[in-house]
């Protein structure tokens, strides 16, 4: 059942979810127990863990460790004709406007030269569920709400249960075949891959999958990529099944209207500062040198070490330290050729201050003014 649907029904209540390589490798961290019904947490300072217990109210929790996620308690129920009871997952984007630290999503899908993941499933036998890989995009750069196109993958599906719509063929992607699913939730498009047997442990190319939807017509170019997350659908039982491992990598340089394949940089950033004892704020202006406009903007840069963010105007900040992606809102969000737009953040500082080295855009590193 899509995710997207799920997402509308929980709408409600606010549901809490260049070269970008990621990986779970990071310090080691106790485990975390979370069995609020939207409760969240983030692991390797580059992804986003949620329990997303949207369709019951009995409980549901959820073991956090350093590169994943297991189910320690699962009491819904649900009926296998309909929704599933949760998706809890983990993931690398932006979903209902909380953004894994750093993240450069959404990026264009035309931007993007190559999109890969790695995934290392854990099963149970006896549970009705789908272990489910979702790819999300919408025509927006968005990062709140439901997205137009959901992309599911079933790394394994055990019970009476289908994807959304009705098969129309089979597909042979990253040298596997698929059965192909396609139809629509009321709220959002679904094509989702059904892998005929269980796979437990896969890298493989999130690309070609976006690829294909968009071979089908589903997409276009100009759509963008937003989320990438990896979890399990439960409709009965699930305790024990685990995501042991996730990682990603988004890579940008593809051609854009705002990116020209000359490698020209297509933007340019002022980087205007007022500091005093141990605080400062920053103005940053990007500028849209390109030929062509900017519809919704990702600027990603590092803070220098002893550096946080306390608070921003005219921009959404994922990150109050070391890596930060500065979004557009609602209304500076198209950019002109020629033309420029303006955010500015506070934070505090330790040490030597110093400004952040580089900027990228979309993708696409800017000159500095």
């Amino acid at each position: 059942m899509a995710r997207s649907l799920r997402a509308l029904l929980a709408a409600g209540l606010l549901a809490a979810a260049g070269l970008i390589a990621l990986s779970l490798a990071g310090p080691a961290q106790a485990d975390t127990r979370i069995c609020e019904q939207y409760g969240s947490t983030t692991i390797g300072g580059r992804y986003v863990v949620m329990n997303n217990r949207w369709g019951t109210s009995a409980e549901q929790c959820i073991n956090v460790t350093g590169s994943g996620f297991s189910i320690v308690s699962q009491q819904g129920v649900g009926n296998t004709s309909g929704a599933p009871v949760s998706y809890p997952a983990v993931y690398f984007g932006c979903h209902y406007t909380n953004c894994s630290p750093g993240t450069n999503l959404p990026i264009r899908v035309d931007s993007i030269s190559s999109a890969t993941s790695s995934i290392n499933y854990g099963f149970v036998s006896g549970a009705t569920y789908n272990a489910s890989y979702d790819i999300w995009l919408d025509p927006a750069p968005r990062t709140d709400g439901v997205n137009a196109q959901e992309i599911m993958i079933w790394f394994n599906r055990q019970g009476n249960i289908q994807p959304i719509g009705s098969r129309v063929g089979s597909a042979t992607i990253g040298g596997r075949t698929w059965e192909v699913w396609q139809g629509s939730n009321g709220s959002n498009a679904v094509v989702s891959y059904v892998a005929p047997s269980a796979i437990s442990s896969w890298s493989f190319s999130v690309l070609d999958f976006i690829t294909d939807v968009k071979n089908r017509g589903a997409i276009t170019g100009s759509w963008y990529l937003t989320s990438i997350q990896a979890g399990f659908e439960p409709w009965i039982g699930g305790t024990g099944l685990a995501v042991n491992s996730f990682s990603a990598a988004v890579n940008g340089g593809g051609t854009t209207p705002s990116s020209p394949s000359t490698g020209t940089a297509s933007c340019r950033v002022t980087y205007t500062t007022n500091v005093w004892n141990t605080g400062f704020t920053a103005d940053v202006t990007v500028a849209n040198t390109g030929a062509g406009a900017i519809n919704g903007w990702a600027l990603h840069f590092a803070l220098p070490s002893g550096q946080s963010v306390t608070g921003s105007w005219n921009a959404a900040l994922s990150g109050t330290s070391g890596s930060i992606t500065a979004r557009n809102v609602s209304h500076n969000g198209a950019v002109p050729a020629g033309g420029s737009t303006s955010f500015g953040f506070q934070g505090t500082y330790a040490g030597t201050f110093t400004a952040p080295s580089s900027f990228t855009l979309n993708g696409t590193a800017c000159t500095r003014a």
